[in-house]
């Protein structure tokens, strides 16, 4: 079955007469469905709320049009606070999750009264020295080690992950806590990317309840919120079923009712901090093929590179690809599709079954709304993508223009050079 994608091969020609390639290219319409089906599934909890992982696609008009459907932010630096700020997502529908954390973005934080979720035991007594006193509202991030079977490429099993506290440190952070004052807490973790089967998180939110079972048992704390972190994943592949909302949600309410209903902790509030499955598959990479290359393999060079799309060279993450307006031409070429950085890893795809691709076709990359245009970089001078959003109405908006050599130079005292002795 063909990857969706909002326009027919006339509609994107017609687009890029406007706005040249490369460029990414975002569905509202698809977004909002996509997030009122998410948020449905998961209203069979007394109170659920999903913070977007702003690192994923971290651009204020997204932010905005999620924060209109009900979404609260997840925030792992200051300039991700600073666009929550922007796009109007404020106070405690902001989470602050981060680590190894600079004293000024937990100032910025707590002014702001955003929820900060620590990483390490120390940084309570590294919180208390910046801000002056603990805030009201403390989560921790745990880390289960080898208790949670799992982990992939993407964080690594957990127990080699860098990210949070073990359940020793965990319990007397939260007595330490609350005999500084702290009144309210929540406990939050995060194990595994891109992961496709639901059993997964409910096995998650099995240990975050029994730990808020015990948590509350031997230090008489209770806990308000779990923060299921993000990790629900999208099937990038042909052969991958989509996660069913509905089912896991079901599934960790089943744990819900045996476990936190008994310790007479409800009602708890359900947090996610996903990024990938609200925005991932609704997002596009759009270039033309503007070489190609017959050696030891047939190659298609593209006019992006890795810098705009860097997971494929990142860790071999497959994304699919569409020739545009060849969507039913048989797939008789073989092709490495590439970009022009000074890598050989900068491949979208290897030998990949696809229809005869000429100079000039028009090439889809699909599920790139999530960790696409965030992860690019510079190397080799290269100028990121700019963001382009299609509305509920069928108009368009430049929501990023694509970068500038003056954008790229301007860290840098170019006048100054010239008088500049070696």
């Amino acid at each position: 079955m063909a990857k969706y994608f909002p326009l027919s091969h006339d509609q994107l020609k017609e687009l890029t007469r406007t706005f040249p390639t490369p460029f990414y290219l975002y569905d509202e319409k698809s977004i909002r469905q996509n997030m009122r089906e998410f948020t449905k599934a998961f209203s069979i909890f007394p109170e659920f709320r999903e913070h977007f992982a702003v690192k994923a696609c971290p651009n204020p008009y997204i932010l905005k049009i999620l924060s209109s459907e009900g979404c609260g932010a997840d925030c792992s630096s200051l300039p991700e606070l600073m666009l929550c700020v922007n796009a109007g997502i404020q106070g405690k529908n902001v989470i602050f999750t981060s680590n190894e954390t600079p004293s000024q973005e937990y100032e910025y934080a707590a002014k702001n009264g955003n929820i900060i979720n620590l990483d390490d035991f120390t940084h309570i007594e590294y919180l208390k020295k910046t801000l002056g006193k603990l805030p009201d509202t403390i989560c921790f991030r745990y880390n289960p080690g080898p208790l949670k079977k799992g982990g992939n490429a993407i964080i690594g099993k957990p127990e080699e992950a860098k990210y949070g506290l073990t359940r020793e440190q965990l319990f007397e952070a939260y007595r330490i806590c609350r005999d500084e004052g702290v009144t309210h807490f929540g406990l939050h973790t995060m194990v595994a990317s891109n992961e496709l089967n639901p059993d997964f998180f409910a096995d998650t939110a099995k240990i975050l309840f029994e730990l808020c079972a015990e948590i509350k048992q031997k230090l008489g704390i209770r806990i308000e919120f779990t923060d299921l972190g993000g990790g629900l994943g999208i099937p990038y592949k042909p052969d991958q079923k989509k996660v069913s909302y509905e089912e896991v949600a079901k599934k960790i309410r089943a744990y819900y009712d045996g476990i936190i209903v008994p310790a007479g902790l409800d009602p708890l509030a359900i947090y996610w901090e996903c990024g990938r499955p609200i925005t991932g598959p609704y997002g596009w990479l759009v270039s033309t093929a503007i070489h190609e290359k017959h050696i030891y393999r047939e190659y298609i060079g593209l006019d992006s590179c890795m810098a705009d799309l860097m997971r494929p060279g990142m860790y071999g993450a497959y994304h699919e690809l569409t020739v545009s307006g060849k969507e039913n031409a048989p797939e008789d070429s073989v092709y490495d599709v590439v970009g022009s950085l000074c890598e050989n890893c900068d491949k979208f795809a290897v030998q990949r079954p696809l229809p005869h691709i000429d100079i000039g076709d028009l090439v889809i990359i699909h599920d790139a709304g999530a960790h696409g245009r965030a992860m690019g970089f510079n190397y080799n001078g290269k100028l990121r993508a700019g963001e382009i959003l299609l509305r509920e109405d069928g108009s368009f908006k430049e929501i990023r223009r694509r970068e500038t050599i003056d954008d790229l130079f301007a860290t840098l005292d170019l006048d100054g050079v010239s008088s500049f002795k070696a």
